[in-house]
């Protein structure tokens, strides 16, 4: 395994005092890995992610990024150590531009803003083709597009997304997928909450597979897809290839 990049350790998080929604969970994401965590319905996946970010209260645990202790620190602390989030709704600025939604993931060193919009306008073409059109203009896939460019802006060395394929069509989805491996291509770690466990796993260096805020199993991203258990549990069955639900 690579030197660690973000480490998680009994983590315990949740929205109300009292009420643990993440329930002492482990978790590693090394450099340059690309991590999926699926489970069923109310496993917890999205509030573990919005926990490491600092969107939902750690109760307990720790939370390590760079081998420096993050447990609880400010989300504009994390993005300034590093870190980008993509979360599943509402992810981009409807009024403004393409190009002013990538202005603004450059908010902390807006010296950059020329450097990055010319090499994520490489990865992102059609971005580059409407960075005049306002981003509550665009179809799903589109504006997923641009709350992805916008998150690496400040060239972050970890991505998290909250299942970034949620409510796009299946061509869409493709789209999605593709960039997400061409971004961990370039370098990024990225450690994802995705409903479609199958094709998660697939493209995954790890996958973890919560239930009730706690780990059931944990290993490589292909293993996973082929253990017996996973795919009778989580997976639909063995003659299924649909989506898990999330």
């Amino acid at each position: 395994m690579a030197d660690v990049l973000l480490e998680a350790r009994d983590l315990r998080a949740g929205y109300v005092p009292e009420v643990d929604i993440v329930r002492g969970c482990d978790l590693d994401v090394a450099e340059g890995d690309l991590v999926s965590v699926i489970g069923p319905n109310g496993a917890g996946k999205s509030t573990l992610i919005k926990s490491l970010f600092g969107l939902v209260p750690v109760r307990g645990g720790t939370v390590r990024f760079k081998d420096e202790d993050v447990t609880g620190a400010p989300t504009h602390r994390l993005v300034a150590a590093g870190i980008g989030y993509v979360p599943q709704t509402e992810n981009v600025f409807p009024t403004l531009t393409v190009e002013e939604n990538l202005e603004m993931g450059a908010y902390l060193r807006p010296r950059i803003l020329e450097d990055r919009y010319e090499e994520l306008f490489e990865w992102f073409p059609i971005l580059a083709e409407r960075r005049k059109q306002r981003a509550g203009t665009m179809s799903g896939g589109q504006r997923q597009l641009v709350a992805l460019a916008r998150a690496l802006m400040l060239q972050p060395s970890l991505l998290l997304l909250d299942e970034p394929s949620a409510g796009l069509s299946p061509a869409n989805v493709d789209v999605i997928f593709e960039r997400i491996q061409l971004i961990n291509s370039k370098g990024v770690a990225i450690l994802m909450v995705e409903q479609n466990a199958r094709r998660a796993l697939a493209m995954s260096d790890r996958g973890y597979v919560l239930e009730m805020g706690q780990n059931r199993f944990t290993g490589p991203g292909k293993e996973l897809l082929n253990d017996p258990k996973v795919i009778d549990l989580y997976l639909g069955g063995r003659a299924s290839g649909g989506a898990q639900s999330a």
